[in-house]
């Protein structure tokens, strides 16, 4: 017990020695806005912070200097496009930390490339990264997907210092939270989020020094990960998967990926998946299982059985080069089986 006690007192003078030294580093170079900004991102969730930095460089009173790092192998990607029309400095990555140089800090959002540690301490302020978690939760490249498809009832953003070596392990300078209503989709988490970021990212550049001299490290309880997915994950396993898991794993993957399945070894996509009551099956009570299909006719829907006996149901269904509402689904193929009951699986 002594000895887990005096581990945990010599972290803390540990940190209380960066801390000052930190707060010292920062001191002697006297920095303060407008700063000087070297940007990194690629996608529209970055293009969220970016906007909002770029706003802010008009203004010229917090930030004075603003050019960008993206990745120019899709010279459509949004950062690009943004950053040409507004005629800000773009540069491909990977780069040299020489042209770090003449900035304060680096801002990194859904960038998806580790930064090297020379890159890092080219900046006198170090760099700061906004990802779409409350870290340590969800950990990686997919933290809104993960949240989503494990029902999270609260998300949030997250603005952390970068270390080098590893993703998503930096002290925390700030964090800001939503709740995640039952509904809510990825597009439109995704968005929330992003705004999110942004606003957050730049209430932290108002008085940096201070919260960067305020950051503490993540807590070592509550780490998940949420690594990059593909398109195995929309696959359903109705075996092990409730109703609840399914309806989320749609929500989460929205905008991806659709809902996959098989039937009689035939791919099938699920569409329009919804929540389901109670259902009525008729004459096969003792046969239903796990992925057991049934037509609805008051409804016009396909109703499925998950693992915890619970339904959900689908309003159109997608085979092999066509899509189909769920009456001719059931027309052209459930009700041609000899079977009493269709399975997917």
């Amino acid at each position: 017990m002594h000895i887990f006690q005096n581990r945990i007192l010599t972290k803390l003078i540990k940190y209380q020695i960066k801390a000052l030294c930190n707060s010292s580093h920062l001191r002697e170079h006297n920095l303060k806005p407008p700063w000087k900004i070297l940007f990194f991102g690629t996608d529209e969730f970055s293009l969220a912070s970016l906007k909002a930095l770029h706003s802010e460089y008009r203004k010229g009173d917090l930030l004075n200097k603003l050019e960008v790092v993206t990745s120019l192998k899709n010279k459509k990607n949004a950062v690009c496009k943004f950053a040409s029309k507004e005629q800000l400095v773009v540069y491909n990555w990977p780069i040299s930390s020489p042209e770090c140089h003449g900035f304060h800090v680096g801002l990194v959002v859904s960038f998806g490339h580790l930064i090297p540690k020379d890159i890092i301490t080219a900046f006198p302020l170090g760099m700061l990264n906004v990802h779409a978690s409350l870290l340590p939760r969800w950990r990686g490249a997919a933290p809104i997907i993960y949240a989503l498809a494990n029902g999270d009832k609260k998300t949030g953003v997250t603005i952390m210092k970068i270390k080098p070596d590893k993703f998503d392990i930096g002290e925390i300078v700030t964090q800001a939270s939503v709740d995640i209503p039952d509904d809510t989709k990825m597009p439109d988490l995704y968005h929330t989020l992003a705004i999110l970021g942004a606003q957050t990212l730049v209430e932290v550049l108002d008085n940096l020094p201070a919260n960067l001299n305020s950051a503490v490290p993540q807590s070592e309880n509550g780490i998940t990960f949420a690594p990059r997915i593909d398109s195995k994950i929309a696959y359903v396993d109705w075996q092990r998967m409730s109703a609840k898991d399914v309806y989320n794993l749609q929500r989460a993957i929205m905008g991806m990926f659709h809902l996959t399945t098989k039937f009689n070894n035939i791919p099938i996509k699920l569409y329009d998946i919804h929540k389901s009551n109670k259902i009525v099956v008729d004459n096969c009570e003792d046969n239903i299982k796990p992925g057991s299909v049934v037509y609805d006719k008051k409804h016009k829907t396909l109703q499925i059985q998950c693992a915890d006996g619970n339904w959900i149901m689908v309003k159109t269904i997608g085979v092999p080069g066509k899509r189909m509402s769920a009456a001719d689904f059931n027309n052209g193929f459930v009700s041609k089986q000899t079977q009493k009951l269709v399975v997917f699986r």
